[in-house]
This record gives structure tokens, sequence and C-alpha cells, in this order.
């Protein structure tokens, strides 16, 4: 017999009846046949099935509120015993409600309304009982909403309130449907090789941008197939340089892209938010220079000669990110303190600093850690290349790549045809700046995907991607700011999603996260089409006052996340220990999930906290927060200190590969951290390749893991390794 949650025997509860699975039928019956006035509208349909859902309480884990919108009705959603209780759906977007069907278990209510609202905070009563007779209930109701909630007040029986099904009809049809297509706006700038003075706008752009760390420009330049002669593109702040055909070689400069640090001394620890992709270059001098720090990746580029990570003068770098890659000569990293190359071709590497890691790249030196602190993967697990725009004859196009197991070297190259599927830009909404939230989750309601072009959004509600298959695609650094403490975006329990390409920056106004992927709770299992999240970056503070509790969470399995840098800012505008607080960067909820190129930076508590089962991660870097002002702000308890990245005690398995935490605690140099890492210890939880460093002495790290490990000491910024845990 099942238990309550106190333990008391309870009676058998009876399934879904023929006659409930017969009037679920004749109400999607009714739904086409009734007749209706001679205007033309669309057709309601089922808005709730598969949709974010809540309840003020449930029963035990096997009744979630999930089940009451997942279309089984041999699932359910039950509360506790006592009044009152609730179950509300998420629609996703604003849309116009004409009936609600509730399926009730036994235990019903008697007395309850159907509410609505727009924010999921404000509502209003669209139908009140207080005769509930159970069964299976039709409900016409008016009104337009983007939440819908059943709230029970007085229970039919000693049990909860349970519901087999919670079913919302309606339509989304709320305005005028948005065209697909059109031109990319005045920050998209496009050459082709007869283009007269294009090295005067390389360098017209690059003067506004150089320095701007901080500021609101956004470009992207785009170059069409064909060869360019004589150009140096010199890359600034939120700039995005590509080619547009479908391979790298498609579009050969003669020529460099470079970055470089004389804006700021020599010293490219702030070349942050900009990119390189899908070109070929002949270097001038032979060697094309690319001295980066963070968020500034070096995409599906064929570098015909060799590549110079660090800036002129060799001062210091805290990059970096090269993945899909073909450099012919070598790569000299220098000054580079860690990077991470993925899924590439190389000619040779030249020296390591802390952490050099490589997965499923052709020439990366061998294995060596800690000294050469190389870590080397021969290939990796799953990976699944960026979407990119590129040109058919005279057609954009966004090619969608398909997922690689156990890939080695890069996805184009050798004659093949890359693997993947290509979308028009006519099945996109281009977004622009001055879109609302409300515009754009009506375009993704419509079924068109998004591709923003550069510039910066205000949201004041959460952006909804719930189909499967979405692409949302961003150019030149495009920036997603939510205005009113809601989630910037959301993805729903759903295959297939890819976002790429821009960047998240917090508000204000606290938001509890800023990127959610999947919904609290999920149990579905995605890994056939995994979402991925690529070169997606989240920033708390440093453009203005910025709070967030959390930077990113993924609930869904099986996700991908592949380069992302999340930040709490340590300089810029808007920056204090409570000014811009978050307490959280990265948190992993689903199981199955991998992050290749991991970089999360300065959070006020857990900088990453993971929770699902058989998680990867290769490549972590990381520094504390810098400006904690003494010891008892960090302290965890009886800990000193939150750990950089924390493998809950309830995981089996995890594994990890070059992972790497430093601090820098300016405020208060005395402060001690007890450990970078903290994880169960366990047969299936696995960590290779750890270090962790003091910066100059300010505080100092007492273990690497756990109570393993040596602590660092003294002033010289030497890191304290360790091999192998357990």
């Amino acid at each position: 017999m099942p238990l309550t949650p106190t333990g008391r025997t309870r009676l058998p509860r009876p399934g879904p009846s023929l006659a409930v699975t017969l009037a679920a039928a004749l109400v999607a019956a009714l739904l086409v046949l009734l007749p209706g006035s001679t205007t033309a509208q669309a057709a309601p349909v089922l808005l709730s099935q598969g949709r974010p859902a809540t309840a003020s309480s449930t029963e035990g884990a096997g009744t979630p509120a999930s089940a009451a919108v997942d279309g089984d009705n041999g699932t359910r959603w039950s509360s506790q015993f006592a009044d009152p209780q609730w179950i509300q759906v998420d629609l996703g977007s604003t849309a116009r409600l004409s009936q609600v069907v509730l399926r009730w278990e036994t235990a019903h209510a008697r007395a309850y309304r159907i509410e609505l609202s727009e924010n999921g905070t404000d509502w209003t009563t669209a139908y009140s009982t207080s005769a509930g007779p159970g069964g299976v209930q039709t409900l016409d109701i008016t009104g337009t909403a983007r939440h819908v909630r059943v709230y029970g007040t007085q229970r039919a029986t000693a049990w909860g309130y349970s519901l087999w099904e919670f079913q919302v009809y309606g339509t989304t049809d709320t305005g005028p449907a948005l065209p697909g297509g059109g031109d990319l706006g005045p920050n998209v700038i496009v050459f082709d090789p007869s283009t007269p003075g294009i090295q005067a706008r390389l360098d017209q752009v690059f003067q506004l941008q150089e320095s701007a760390q901080f500021g609101s420009g956004r470009y992207q330049f785009l170059f069409k197939p064909g060869t360019y002669h004589g150009l140096n593109a010199q890359i600034g702040f939120y700039t995005a340089i590509s080619g547009l055909g479908l391979s790298p070689d498609d579009t050969t400069i003669n020529g460099d892209v470079t970055v470089d640090a004389g804006w700021f001394n020599g010293n490219a620890t702030q070349n942050f938010w900009r990119s390189a992709e899908n070109l070929a270059l002949n270097p001038v001098n032979g060697t094309d220079r690319w001295a980066v720090s963070q968020a500034a990746p070096f995409r599906r580029m064929h570098v015909k000669g060799g590549l110079n990570l660090a800036p002129n003068g060799y001062g210091w770098a805290s990059g970096g990110y090269i993945a899909d890659s073909r450099i012919d000569g070598q790569v000299g990293n220098y000054s580079q303190q860690q990077w991470y190359t993925r899924d590439s071709s190389i000619g040779g590497w030249s020296n390591g600093v802390w952490n050099q890691v490589f997965s499923g790249t052709q020439g990366a030196p061998a294995q060596g850690f800690p000294n050469p602190p190389y870590t080397t993967l021969d290939t990796t697990p799953v990976s699944r290349e960026k979407p990119f725009l590129y040109l058919d004859g005279n057609d954009y196009k966004v090619f969608v790549p398909a997922k690689r197991v156990n890939a080695r070297g890069t996805s184009w190259g050798n004659g093949a045809a890359p693997l993947g599927s290509s979308v028009p830009l006519s099945q996109f909404y281009v977004v622009k700046p001055g879109a609302s939230a409300t515009t754009i989750n009506r375009a993704l309601a419509q079924g068109l995907h998004l591709l923003f072009t550069p510039g910066v959004y205000h949201v004041d509600r959460t952006i909804e991607v719930n189909r499967p298959g979405t692409v949302v695609l961003g150019l030149g650094l495009a920036t997603i700011i939510p205005d009113n403490g809601v989630t910037a975006m959301k993805v729903g329990d759903v295959d297939g999603v890819r976002l790429a390409g821009f960047l998240i920056d917090a508000g204000p106004v606290n938001s509890p996260s800023l990127l959610e992927i999947g919904p609290a709770g999920t149990t579905t299992d995605h890994a056939a089409d995994p979402t991925t999240v690529q070169d997606v970056f989240i920033r708390v503070g440093g453009a203005g006052p910025g709070r967030a509790t959390v930077g990113m969470v993924v609930n869904n399995h099986d996700t991908i996340v592949d380069h992302t840098w999340i930040w709490r800012a340590d300089h810029g505008d808007g920056v204090g220990w409570e000014t811009n607080r978050s307490d959280y960067g990265f948190r992993v909820n689903g199981d199955d999930v991998l992050a290749t190129g991991l970089f999360v930076e300065h959070f006020n508590k857990y900088d990453v906290q993971w929770n699902g089962e058989r998680g990867r991660t290769i490549f972590f870097q990381n520094e504390k927060a810098y400006d904690a002002p003494n010891q008892a702000a960090i302290q965890n308890g009886s800990i000193k200190g939150y750990a950089a990245y924390q493998v809950a005690d309830s995981v089996e398995v995890h594994e990890g590969w070059g992972l790497g935490s430093y601090c820098y605690y300016n405020v208060d140099p005395a402060i001690r951290q007890e450990h970078g890492f903290q994880a169960p210890v366990k047969p299936g939880v696995k960590f290779h390749d750890l270090l962790v460093v003091s910066l100059g002495g300010n505080g100092q790290y007492e273990h690497v893991i756990n109570s393993i490990g040596a602590p660092t000491s003294g002033t010289s910024t030497v890191p304290s390794t360790l091999l192998s845990f357990p």
C-alpha cells in the first residue's frame, strides 16, 4: 500500500477511467465542431502541455506539478493535505484564452478559482465555484494572460488536491504575423572583394571600440566569399569578424585579424567580448596575433601560418578558446595563463603557464601536467559546432552543424561537405534594437528562429524559447538586459535548441537567474538532440549596477555548454561586494551535462554548483571574488570560503579535466580559502589535473580539493597542483 508523507496507509486511488478518456476525446472534438462566428479566427489550441508548471506543494516526488501538464492521463499532480493549495502554468507568452479542462482524480476541489495573470504575480479571477463536482470539468473562460492558476480553497476529500491533467486552450494570435528575414541593420557591415575603403572602415570601428570596455557600441563585420588583400582588421570590444562562406577557405584575407593590448599598456587581461570566425588568413609576417582574455572565441578559422596568443611585449594575458580551427604553423602560448583548444588541428604549441587543455586536437602536445602544464584528451566526447551565418548565392542562411561523438580535428576541410542543416534567413525573426520582449516572444510563438543584430536590448519579461530546434543567434555580441528582475531567457523542456553568440547583462533589480535551460525537475532525456549553449556570456555589474542570484541554471539533461564566461565584475561601474551581489555563477541540476571551456569568476558564494549526475567538465578557469571585505564575509559555516567548484554530496558520478582556481583577495589579503574544489569522496567522482594559485599572496588556499593538496604560500604565484582525485 502507498504511504502518506506522515507514514499512514492510504486507500488505493482509481486510475483514469474509460469515461474520462472518452470525455477527453469529446472535448477535443467539440473544440473543432462547435459553431462560431463567421469571422475568421484561429482555432483554439492546447497551450499548456509541456509548459513550466509550479505548485504550492506536492504530496511527494512522484506527483510533481509538471505531471498535470504532460499530456499523460496516467500521471498526476497532488498536493499536501491542507487548504489552500494552487497549481499554475506559464504559457510562455500572452494568449487569448477560451477554455480550461480539469481532469480531477478522486481528491478534487469543492471550492476553487481559475485565475489569470500577465506577470505571475497579479491575479484576476476568470471562474469560481463552491460546488465543484470533480471528474472532468470543461470551463469556458475569457481573458488574455500568460499565466493560469487553479487556486483551491476547500477540498472535497481528506486528501489534498489532485489533477491528472490541467489543460488550457486558446490562441496566441494576439497580433499580426511578424515577417521573417529582412536586412541586418546598420551595425552589420558587409564587404565583398570589390568594396572600396575596407581598411578605413575597419579602422573607424576600431577607433570607437578599442577601449570601449563597457560601451554600448556593437559591430559585426561580414566578408563575402572571395580573396581580400592587404588588410589588418584590428578587433576591439563588442566587435565580431566572420566570413560568409560555408567553409573558412571560401573567404581568404591576405593580411591579419589582430588583437593587441596597446590600449592597456601591453596588458591583455581585459581584452574581452570579441570574436573571429569562419575565415582563412595569410598573415603578413607569417604569424597572426590574437592576444585575448575571456569571452573572445577564435572559431572555425584557418591560419596559414602561426598564431601568437600574447600581446606585443609579452604582457599578461588570461584567455582563451580555440575551436574547430586549423593553425598550420605553431601556436605561441607565451604569457597566456590558461587556454582551451577543442576539435582543431595545430602545427605545434610553444609553452604553457598554468593550465593549457586540449581535447580532440590534432598536433596537441602530449599529456604532461603539471610540468609542462598540458592536459590532453585524444577526443571530445560530445560536441556540436556553433551555428553560423553564410551566403548561398545571394541568399543568407544559417548553417546548423550536426552533433559529433568522440570528435577529433575540424568539422570542415578535406573537400567534404559539412554535416548539418541550413535554415534560410526567411525563417528567422531579425531582431533589431528597440524590439520588445513581447514582440520577440510573438516571433518565437509564430515558429520563427531569432537572429539578434548588434545592439543592446532591454527586456521587461522573459524571452521564452519553447519550440524544439529553435536557433537563437547573436551578431556582434548582441546584449540582453532584464530591466525589472526577470530572468532574461528561458529554454523549455525540448530538444535541440541552439543558443549562440550573445551576452546577458544583469539589470539593477535582482533577477533570480539570467539564463535558464529547462524547467526545474524535468526528467526528459535529450541525449539524441541536446541543447547547446555556445559563446553565450553572462555579466553582473561592470557596465552599471547589476544583480542576480544565479547567472546560468541548467536543468535540461544532456545539455552541452561550449565556451561561456560567467562573470561578476571586479572592475567598472556598479561594482562592490553588495552592489553587484550575485551568489552563484553556474548551477547544474540536469544529468549528463557537458561543459567544454567553462570560465566562471568572482561570485559571492559558489562559482559552480553541480547537482546533476554524470556531469563532465573539460577545462575550468576561475578567480574567487576579489572584493570580499574580510574572512567573515565568505565564511561557509565551519569552512573557510566557498569552493570555486562544488559537486553536491548526493552526486555519485562526475568527472573533470584541467581545472584551475585563483584567489586575489586584494581588499583583505589575510583571507584564507579552505580549498578551490569540493566534492564527495566516491569512486565515480573523479578529477584530473587540478590547481589553485594565490596571485601575489593576496589570500591563500589551504588545500586544492576538500582537505587534499598542499597549501599555497608566499607571493611568488606558484600553483599548488593535484594530478588526480580521489
